[in-house]
């Protein structure tokens, strides 16, 4: 091993073991399932921002981003979908946050998204939490798996050794400090992941135009969105509804849920939207710049998915480069480590609590929890297995499967009084099923990407069933209890 690899190794090496010190720090806080799964409605802005952001941009803003724009530019699908992306995340912040944890106390003082549209509209049957914790888990383990394959990714591009080595050492971190420190050891070691994703992409984006220098020019058009565009309005309506995910993305809404305080909210959007915004813009700089500062061109968008950790191995010095190649893998961290939390409390809470064992105690659901997430890492395993699998494509199916299923009823809830339990019902099942069967067509309208018409059909028989069944009158008090304490 060269001089060179071991000071990169020793890089990454400190990285992974202070995440997992951090694990184990906050291990002592996990006195109840709601320590552990929420962090106690404990959670300042900051901490909460990058966390809820670091999750959401996982490895697709260091490596999907990045190989996206290197092979359409800034005026291709990397514009709209960022585009997209901002509009969503401001929405989210400013329209559901405030409202979902108002509203998520006051029902019953919900863990989990199920459970909270379970309370939300008096489900004794349990068919709400059990419905929501399956296309959780499904989706999740999908989603989770596309953390793992940039972690393979990394390892091999970084070390050359196997990918799956790289796999098998990423996953083995990410599950350790999740398994112990639970939510406040996800969003402090998110936080810190959060920072240092940003810090690395803004380094080397100015890095990249230094090294460019002359060549600049040959790289001006693809960095200008509106220079020879010759855009159709399906794709651009397509890329966009991207933004629609954020209004059920779980891991992220949960943050909403985990914040101190309604007052705290309106300065962690305005750091999550700077964070965000510099973010998304940057990475897309990086991939265009790998044009005029690689000595290689990629021949597909998997293979440009490499552009940052070539970028950065070619810009810094051995050991810095090893700090800053941890950003791709404190990108895949972020988000698994929430998905595998997130998917473990639905399987805890709304499925083993509500069906299996009812008078289980804290102790038992921790443990249930924690089998949960192993479970859930296997599974996602099996996926990760090719080392050819695009990051962007895995991440694509598993957002439109979240904002599909829960996005309607998350909004509906939140600002619909008539929404009943029948019409939560069919629209996660609406929109969880046409994501699954628009995914397997193609070809005219069924290449617009699934996310739209999954949402707009979920919302349809949403609306539909809610009015075929009037709520109880002790639903509609609470509603108007929960409107007037906004």
């Amino acid at each position: 091993m060269t001089l060179d690899t071991m000071l990169t190794l020793l890089a990454f090496t400190i990285y992974l073991l202070a995440m997992l010190c951090i694990g184990f720090i906050t291990m002592s806080g996990n006195k109840s399932s709601k320590d552990y799964f929420l962090g106690g409605h404990k959670t300042g802005p900051w901490l909460t921002a990058l966390s809820a952001e670091a999750s959401d941009m996982s490895s697709w803003l260091l490596m999907g981003v990045p190989g996206v724009a290197y092979m359409t530019g800034c005026k291709g699908e990397a514009f709209w979908t960022v585009l997209g992306l901002l509009a969503g995340t401001y929405l989210n912040w400013k329209i559901v946050a405030k409202r979902l944890r108002t509203y998520a106390i006051q029902a019953g003082d919900a863990i989990t998204i199920p459970e909270f549209l379970s309370n939300r509209v008096h489900d004794t049957s349990g068919r709400i939490k059990a419905i929501g914790a399956v296309m959780i888990i499904l989706f999740f383990v999908i989603y989770t798996a596309s953390g793992f394959v940039a972690c393979g990714k990394l390892f091999r591009s970084v070390f050359g050794m196997s990918y799956y080595t790289g796999l098998v050492i990423g996953i083995l971190v990410i599950v350790g400090y999740t398994l112990t420190g639970g939510y406040m050891a996800v969003v402090t070691t998110d936080f810190i992941q959060g920072s240092l994703m940003f810090f690395a992409l803004v380094v080397t984006m100015v890095l990249g135009f230094n090294e460019a220098g002359p060549r600049i020019g040959e790289v001006q058009d693809m960095l200008n969105p509106f220079v020879n565009a010759d855009y159709d309005i399906l794709s651009i309506i397509s890329l966009m509804a991207w933004g629609l995910g954020y209004f059920g993305m779980p891991h992220i809404l949960v943050r909403f849920m985990g914040i101190k305080s309604n007052e705290e909210i309106p300065a962690a959007r305005r750091i999550a939207m700077v964070w965000v915004t510099v973010s998304m813009a940057v990475a897309m700089v990086i991939g265009v710049l790998a044009h005029v500062t690689l000595p290689v061109q990629y021949a597909s968008q998997t293979a440009a998915e490499n552009a940052f950790i070539d970028q950065a191995k070619i810009f810094f010095p051995t050991f810095l480069a090893g700090v800053f190649l941890c950003a791709v893998l404190a990108s895949s961290m972020s988000t698994a480590d929430s998905q595998l939390l997130v998917a473990s409390s639905a399987f805890a809470e709304d499925i083993y609590k509500t069906f299996i064992h009812k008078t289980a105690s804290e102790k038992e659901v921790l443990a249930v929890s924690r089998i949960g997430i192993i479970a859930i890492t296997v599974v996602a395993v099996f996926l990760a297995l090719d080392p050819d699998s695009s990051v962007f494509s895995i991440v694509s199916y598993a957002w439109a499967g979240f904002g599909a299923t829960f996005g309607p009823c998350i909004l509906a809830s939140i600002f619909w009084k008539r929404t009943s339990r029948r019409g939560i019902i069919a629209g996660m099942v609406a929109g969880g099923l046409t994501i699954i069967l628009w995914r397997q067509l193609s070809g005219g309208l069924f290449d617009l990407y699934e996310l739209l018409p999954g949402f707009i059909v979920g919302s349809l028989m949403l609306v539909l069933f809610s009015l075929s069944e009037k709520p109880a009158k002790q639903v509609m008090e609470e509603f108007e209890a929960f409107k007037a304490s906004l």
